[in-house]
Parts: C-alpha cells; structure tokens; sequence
C-alpha cells in the first residue's frame, strides 16, 4: 500500500461544515463515518434500555413470589428486552456501527455507493426503534408474546403487538438497504490492487452477512405483514380457529431468523480476525480458510431453522436432515476458531484491552457453540427444549460473541475514531468484571435448564432458589462492569488524551490515515501492492 497523510489537508468529520450546522449537519450528513456514529449512538442508548429492563427481570427473579413487579408486567419486560437487544442492537450492532465507519476506509474508498440510501438507512432504523418504544406507552399496553411473536396468542392479545411488527419490518427494511449498499461498496469501490484475496477479514465477514441481509430479511418481512394482516380482517393464515397454520409461521419465522444468527456472529468474527493479528503482530493464520468459512457459515445457515422446532411436529426424516446441517454450521465456525489460535501460536503477543475481549469472546463463544449441538442433538433437545439451558446458550452465543465483540470493537477502534485514548487500567478491570458477571448470571442457566426449569416462568419451585440467587447476583456485577466501561469511553471521549495515528500498529488501511479520519478519508486513494497483514517483523504464514 502507498499513501502519504498530510495533516495540512486534514478536515475533521467532526469540524466539517457543509450546507447545514449543528445537529442538522449530523442528522442530515452522507458521510458513512457520521452515520457509523449516529447509529453507534443509538444502539448503545437502546443497549442501556435493554440492559435496564433485563436489570428488573433479573431482580423479580432474586426472590420466589413477587419481589418487584406482576406476572403480566414480567412478560412485557422480557418481551421488550429481547426485541430491543435483538432487532435494535445485535443484528445492526457491528455491520452498522463499525461496518459503516470502517468498510470504505478498509478498502481504500472515500464512502460507500450509496450515501443517501446509506442515510436514509439509519432513519429507517431510528423510526423502527421509536415505534418499538412507543408501544409501551400507547393503549394497549406493551407487547407480551416474547420477541417471537408466535401465533397464536400475537393474533389474540390485546397489547400492541401490530406496532412492534411495524417496528421490526422498519428495522429489516434498513437491514435489507445497508446490505444492498454493503455488497455494491465491496464489488465496485475497492482501491486499486485490492482484488478480494486482498481484502481485510472483517469486510468478508461484512460481505458474507450483506448477502444474508438481503435475501433472508424479506421472508421475515412477508411474515409480519402476514401477521398484521391476519390481526386487522381475520383471514385464517396462521390461526388455526379459522382454519390456518401455526406451524408454517415457525417456518417462515425461523427461515430468516436462524440465517439473522449469523448476521449477528459474522462480523463479530470478522473483528475478531483483525484484532488477533494486530495484537499478535503476526500474518494471519489461513487466510483464504477463514474468508470462505464467512461465506460456508452463510450458506448452509440457510438450512438448519427447523432445529428450533423439534419439539413442534415434523417427520423424523426432516428431523435427522435438519439436526445433521446444525452439525455441519459447526464446522466453520470451529475453522475460524483453529486459525484464530493457530495465529497466536508463537506470535509476539500484546495483551492490550481488546485483544482481552477476544479472549473472552473465543472461551464464551466456544461454550455457546458446544452447547448449540447440545440442543441439536434430537434426544438432548427433547430434554431441553423451552428450558433455561436455551436461555443460556442463546446469551453465551448472542451476549457472549456478538455484544462482547462489540465492545472489543469499541475498544480497538475508539482511538481511530475519536483521536481520543482511553483509561486501559480501568478499561481491564471491567473486563474482568464482565467476564465474571457474565458466566456468574448465564452458567447458572444451564443448570437451571437441565434440571427443568421453564425459560419465561414470573415464579418458580423452591429447588431453583439457590441458582436463581447466584445468577442475580452475577447479572449485577456484569452490569456494575458494563457501566464502568461506559464511563471510562465517555470519559475519555471528553477529556481523554489524544491518541497517535497508530496507536496498536495494526497494517490494515485505516491506521494509515489520521485520527480522526478526514472527510473523504483518503488524501489520495491508495494502491495495494500486498495482503491485509503483512507485518514486517511477521514470521507466520503468508
């Protein structure tokens, strides 16, 4: 790679003044970096929302009985919670934050192809997520199905379960756009040189998810309308007392959201594979395995929704085939792990702030992926279906990977986007503390679940008591260490030290230009001459 950054020519995005000022120059900008940070934005306040809600859960749940709040209130809480995290932060988290920030800079374009769509994106999200909102406030109360919205009961409750689905076709409508614009940036953006063998990981992890984006996330909008429609006239799709299907609405709901899985994990990993070079200053380890592992994991996630429901009716034959493929997802996954550590593997290692997350990712991870089979296995699942141990591995896998990479995410690239640094001794102690909050409030679960207590359940038997205790108390200290990390960025954000051009000596194109980056990135579009991670100290293989 060849460029020179001038500081002379430098314009801040954050000091840019164009055709509008103040709020209106964020809210209105096409830059992809200030869109990067006005979705960063919500997502963390939403985060903060969903984090608040499953707080009170978590105490309702220290006690037998009613400790804080009502069985009905209970089910909107976890509800809400699990619509906020999912559609609001998982799914968008890293593709729209980090993705929008970074995918023009990684390949050495000035934005993406599509600014206004880009935009137009981020509204479309901001709208999904003051509808989701709204429903708390608005007659009717807050939506109780569980953020599966399941028929039949989403077709008879009385709550707002018709502004939530608009809610969520909003965010899959933004989702569908940001992958359309992702896959055009990728195809006919990248710098000069820069054919896709010489592509950073995490836009072949952005790029695998794109396609996901696209393709599955119109199913799961035909689906709510469906439901919408079934509310408002009484067509008898899905209620089986006019004559529908509860089940096929499984199927299409599942469809998409088995696939949404991996546009939630994807690009988790794809920030874990520039993060372990980085701080291990070494070629990463089987590049061209872990590229087509992105795209392997995207296509059979296409084929193994129906392990979701084993326990709902399907032939034993459809079973097997379906258990099987839920084997075979493993495989990938497992590939990247290798590599991941096959790259540490005599590497001069930093253990700097995110390369802790990544640790933490690849143990937390590992653990939701081994338990994954646990429940797609047929004979286990029977046992486990609709128990704790779901819960566990669900948050193990969506908590554990995606949200802590967010975090290492955040970590790794704050200095680039803010030119500010951090306080990395304060930084580690929450690390340590999420660390054991997390396993303190999740394990916990999957011992609940394997001696049968009921995922959903306000109340539960007094045998449960002790475990519930432990897990409240670990649900505390992982808040007590997410709330530390918040402070210290915002902290820094405001009076943080500011932070060198490069401050990990990582090789990839966005440590070449300043920090923050200028306006259209790049003084001069760069030409690549060599692989993302050629280190020069680097022994590993190339």
């Amino acid at each position: 790679m060849t460029h020179q950054a001038h500081d002379n020519s430098y314009v801040s995005y954050l000091d840019y003044k164009g055709k509008h000022s103040g709020i209106w120059a964020w809210l209105l900008s096409t830059d992809h970096k200030r869109i990067g940070l006005m979705y960063l934005t919500g997502i963390m306040l939403f985060f903060v929302a969903g984090m608040s809600l499953g707080f009170v859960m978590k105490t309702e749940m220290l006690s037998r009985g009613e400790t804080l709040v009502d069985a009905q209130t209970y089910n909107a809480l976890f509800t809400l919670h699990g619509v906020i995290m999912i559609f609001l932060v998982i799914i968008p988290g890293i593709p729209a934050a980090f993705g929008n920030f970074f995918l023009p800079i990684q390949i050495g374009a000035k934005d993406v192809s599509f600014p206004r769509l880009n935009l137009f994106s981020f509204w479309l999200y901001m709208a999904g997520g003051v509808v989701a909102l709204s429903s708390l406030f608005l007659q009717g109360g807050p939506i109780d199905t569980g953020w599966t919205f399941y028929v039949p009961y989403s077709l008879r409750t009385n709550t707002n379960v018709s502004l939530a689905l608009l809610a969520a076709f909003l965010l899959g409508f933004s989702s569908i756009l940001t992958g359309l614009n992702f896959i055009t940036t990728v195809h006919r953006l990248r710098a000069p040189g820069m054919g896709f063998f010489r592509m950073p990981l995490f836009i072949w992890a952005l790029y695998s998810t794109a396609w996901i984006q696209v393709i599955a996330t119109p199913v799961i909008g035909i689906t709510i309308v469906l439901v919408i429609v079934e509310r408002l006239f009484s067509i008898g799709i899905f209620d089986p007392a006019l004559g529908g299907d509860p089940i096929l609405f499984q199927h299409l709901f599942w469809i998409y959201s088995h696939p949404a899985v991996y546009i939630m994990i994807l690009p988790a990993m794809g920030v874990v594979s520039e993060i372990i070079p980085t701080f291990a200053k070494r070629t990463i380890f089987g590049y061209k395995a872990i590229a087509f592992s992105s795209l392997a994991i995207a296509f059979i996630g296409y084929f193994v929704w129906a392990h979701h429901m084993f326990t709902s009716g399907m032939s034993d034959l459809a079973r097997i085939i379906f258990s099987l493929f839920t084997f075979l997802v493993a495989i990938p996954s497992g590939v990247k792990v290798f590599n991941w550590v096959a790259t540490l593997y005599k590497g001069s290692i930093e253990p700097r702030v995110p390369f802790l997350f990544v640790m933490m990712f690849i143990f937390l991870f590992s653990i939701g992926g081994l338990t994954g089979l646990v429940l797609g296995n047929l004979a286990t699942n029977i046992h486990t279906h609709g128990t704790y141990f779901v819960v566990a591995h669900f948050h193990y896998v969506m908590f554990g990977g995606t949200v802590i990479i967010l975090f290492g995410a955040l970590h790794y690239w704050f200095p680039k986007m803010f030119g500010r640094m951090y306080n990395e001794k304060v930084a580690t102690v929450s690390v340590i503390l999420i660390f054991i909050g997390f396993n303190g409030l999740y394990f916990t679960m999957f011992i609940l679940g394997y001696m049968g207590m009921p995922r959903r359940y306000w109340d539960y038997l007094p045998e449960y008591q002790l475990l519930h205790t432990i897990s409240a108390i670990g649900a505390y200290i992982l808040i007590a260490g997410i709330l530390l990390m918040l402070h210290n960025l915002w902290k820094a954000l405001r009076k943080g030290p500011k932070a060198v051009q490069n401050p990990w000596g990582g090789v990839t194109l966005e440590w070449t230009v300043p920090s923050p980056p200028p306006l259209e990135n790049f003084d001069e579009i760069p030409i690549i001459t060599h692989g993302p991670y050629e280190f020069p100290e680097a022994k590993g293989v190339k």
